[in-house]
């Protein structure tokens, strides 16, 4: 039983823009907890990029600070992660995550309800 379905990855130019989406079922509260999304890059452990938290305060990775923006819409049962002046170090597969807690982000705390994943490329 899918319950968290991540799209909108794909491959950009340097300095591009792409919008991620992460589509769940209402089933695992994705209203009501927080949410955040991973990157792993191949080599590398899975590290988290952004996180939102019930009331809608979030929290960056110094990484990508004041380049991605994560937002919600509770009516979509949807997460989204803006993804600003892209770099090649930003390639990744991207994960969306339901956290185990409403309002606590930092530290993020991740559930085991995992989307699949989606590929984002930054080359020129």
């Amino acid at each position: 039983q899918v319950q968290l379905v991540e799209s909108g990855g794909g491959l950009v130019q340097p300095g591009g823009s792409l919008r991620l989406s992460c589509a769940a079922s209402e089933s695992i509260g994705i209203n009501i907890y927080a949410m955040g999304w991973y990157r792993q890059a191949p080599g590398k452990q899975r590290e988290l990029v952004a996180a939102i938290s019930r009331s809608g305060v979030t929290n960056y990775a110094d990484s990508v600070k004041g380049r991605f923006t994560i937002s919600r819409d509770n009516a979509k049962n949807t997460v989204y992660l803006q993804m600003n002046s892209l770099k090649p170090e930003d390639t990744a597969v991207y994960y969306c995550n339901r956290g185990n807690q409403y309002y606590v982000i930092r530290p993020y705390q991740p559930s085991d309800y995992w989307g699949q994943g989606t590929q984002v490329t930054v080359s020129s």
